[in-house]
């Protein structure tokens, strides 16, 4: 089986030496700190790190298992039942079960090109919704691989600054960049004092998957509802974990990590839009700056719910598009090109278009 469905760096482009040396120096260097049971804020020379990252005070960070839970944590402090929060269309699937699982009132904001359609979302606020919250997926978006263009950016702060709502920047692709520019997150371009801006990012694209280490940044008051919260929930996050993972970025190793990784999804990335182009030419897309995903949309009239079926029985597998959208998208589909490599993108293309014809 030939997997286009998981968003995860395969093990050939992982630092494992550079883990294993991260791992002996968090217990040579802070055995007692690296053991314990710490506090619900996360491992103290992480939490630092991060915050200086940032240019923020510690006090509005925290450090959780995985930028999931970061989200839970903030879904569970903002939003009731009957809430309006927007979200991109389309988002990322466990976003939307999790606003769903709160009862929220999702409002879907074409996603374009160049990020959430800003004409969209005013639109909405324009016909009387008063969102708690908008989702946003700044770089690289899951599923889309889309980038929020910097004049959306600025446009967005200034939506929420009207009419009082509050931006989630979940940003854990931010460092895969392999082409394009660098962008200003939202987080850095609101002030000071404003504090419209939550921000999200997290260790497992970078670092690996199952090192599970995330964190939120936000207004000093919500994170310490948050941490109060995560104590109730777990006393403290895991200490291991953290405090490798703050070797891994305080010796540097995360520089290098990071390259390899950025390295080889742009080799992939090529690979793959070389396949479609040679294999299912019916097929659009736009190919990402950067991040793990694509979205591919085949002609009107496409199920892809029978294509999904017709390319499992071939060895290869993806997700379908309607997985991240409340409806519409049965002729859409995220290809995640991280986890295979490039003989297996172009034999995985075959076999797709192998079972798009077959219907």
């Amino acid at each position: 089986m030939i997997s286009f469905a998981r968003g995860a760096p395969s093990l050939d482009i992982v630092d494992v030496e550079g883990l294993k040396q991260a791992a002996a120096d968090a217990f040579t260097s802070d055995p007692a700190g690296t053991t314990a049971y710490g506090t619900a804020i996360g491992y103290v020379p992480l939490r630092r790190w991060i915050a200086e990252q940032h240019g923020v005070d510690e006090a509005r960070v925290i450090v959780t298992n995985g930028s999931m839970q970061a989200d839970a944590f903030l879904f569970d402090a903002l939003v009731e039942p009957g809430d309006a929060v927007v979200v991109e269309k389309p988002t990322y699937d466990r976003t939307l079960l999790g606003l769903q699982h709160r009862g929220a009132e999702i409002h879907m904001v074409d996603l374009e090109p160049d990020g959430i359609s800003v004409d969209g979302l005013r639109a909405l606020l324009e016909s009387g919704v008063r969102p708690k919250l908008a989702h946003i997926i700044p770089n690289f978006q899951n599923p889309a691989g889309y980038t929020l263009s910097r004049e959306k950016r600025v446009a967005l702060l200034d939506l929420a600054r009207e009419h009082g709502f509050t931006i989630f920047e979940d940003d854990p692709y931010i460092e895969i960049r392999f082409s394009g520019h660098a962008l200003p997150t939202m987080l850095s371009l609101d002030g000071p004092e404003d504090e419209h801006v939550v921000y999200a990012s997290s260790f497992s694209k970078t670092v690996c998957p199952g090192i599970r280490v995330g964190y939120l940044v936000g207004p000093e008051d919500l994170i310490a509802r948050i941490t109060k919260a995560a104590t109730n929930t777990y006393i403290s996050p895991n200490m291991v974990a953290q405090s490798v993972v703050y070797q891994f970025c305080a010796t540097g190793r995360i520089t290098g990590a990071v390259e390899t990784v950025s390295r080889a999804l742009a080799e992939r990335v090529e690979a793959l839009t070389t396949a479609l182009g040679e294999h299912l030419p019916e097929a659009r897309f736009q190919a990402p700056e950067g991040g793990y995903f694509m979205w591919v949309e085949l002609p009107e009239g496409t199920d892809v719910h029978v294509l999904f079926d017709a390319a499992t029985e071939r060895g290869v597998t993806f997700v379908k598009g309607t997985d991240f959208l409340l409806e519409g998208g049965e002729n859409t589909l995220r290809l995640a090109y991280s986890g295979v490599t490039t003989d297996q993108i172009d034999e995985g293309v075959r076999r797709l278009a192998e079972a798009y014809r077959s219907l």
